[in-house]
């Protein structure tokens, strides 16, 4: 049996579950505002409160920055941590606005670390949310972290007890290819791996990577 890497862990993977089709959302700037309201929340509810601004017809840039905080609280209210996450979208929207005039396309133009750095600046925004932005709405080859993806490496030896987001990301980064489109289907591969198998109590009967030495 072949050590357990991380392209033997793609295609296992993408064999086993196919394509995943990830970001849910229509256009860039959805993306982004799905990316700050998903923290702490799952997507359903995320999608009540992108449903809420579309209904309100403010999913914009300048929609969203022309509006007062408090009515944007309301709207976002399903995503819940609704006061805090109205403020982390205005921390956003004045760095969009102050920095590229409120375009997003201007934003798009920064290279990938210049954009990241930026991004994590921003009050509000940790390397997670920073990377999915950058990744999914900016098309940027930044891999994106969670808990799915430390708890998988961390259980198959791959990554040290240690390891933090920084240290996942870059050992991602070194490791493969910079593709936009492999970061974004490993990712929500993993994701997959992580709901259905490798749990906190995990399920290894059946999981693509039962035959790889691991712990529990």
């Amino acid at each position: 049996m072949s050590r357990l890497t991380l392209p033997t862990l793609y295609d296992r993977l993408l064999s086993r579950f196919g394509p995943q089709g990830w970001w849910p959302g229509e256009g860039r700037f959805e993306i982004i505002v799905g990316a700050i309201l998903t923290q702490n929340t799952n997507w359903g509810n995320v999608e009540k409160a992108i449903g809420n601004l579309k209904a309100a017809q403010v999913l914009s840039p300048e929609g969203l920055y022309a509006l007062d905080i408090g009515r944007l609280a309301e709207l976002i209210r399903p995503a819940g941590y609704f006061n805090v996450k109205a403020q982390r979208l205005r921390h956003f929207l004045e760095w969009l606005f102050a920095r590229f005039g409120g375009d997003l396309n201007a934003a798009a133009e920064l290279s990938a670390q210049g954009l990241r750095q930026e991004l994590l600046a921003i009050k509000g925004i940790g390397p997670e949310t920073a990377d999915s932005i950058c990744l999914y709405a900016f098309e940027k080859p930044v891999f994106v972290v969670d808990a799915y993806t430390a708890r998988i490496l961390g259980r198959h030896g791959l990554i040290w007890p240690e390891a933090g987001y920084e240290d996942i990301r870059e050992f991602f980064e070194g490791q493969l290819e910079r593709d936009v489109q492999m970061y974004n289907e490993f990712h929500a591969l993993l994701v997959r791996l992580g709901k259905e198998h490798c749990k906190p109590k995990p399920l290894c009967a059946g999981c693509p990577l039962e035959e790889w030495p691991h712990t529990v």
